[in-house]
C-alpha cells in the first residue's frame, strides 16, 4: 500500500518554483543594492581624504615685502 502523502504534488512544485523564483530575483536584487551603497561610500571617502591631502600640501602663502625707502 502507497502512502498517499509521498506522491508528487504538482501545485506544490509550481508553487515552490515560483517561491525560489521571487527569492532569487529578491536577493539578486538586495546584492545590488548593497554594492551600489559600497561604492558610494568608498567613492565619498576616498573624495574626502583627497580634499585633506590637498589642503595640506597648499604652498604657504608669500608673506608682503615692506618696501625700502
Amino acid at each position: 500500500m502507497s502512502n498517499p502523502w509521498l506522491k508528487k504534488n504538482p501545485f506544490m512544485s509550481m508553487w515552490l518554483s515560483q517561491a525560489n523564483r521571487i527569492a532569487g530575483m529578491m536577493r539578486g536584487q538586495a546584492a545590488a543594492q548593497a554594492k551600489r551603497q559600497i561604492n558610494t561610500a568608498v567613492t565619498e571617502a576616498t573624495n574626502e581624504n583627497l580634499k585633506v591631502l590637498i589642503r595640506g600640501t597648499a604652498p604657504a602663502s608669500r608673506k608682503a615685502r615692506t618696501k625700502k625707502s
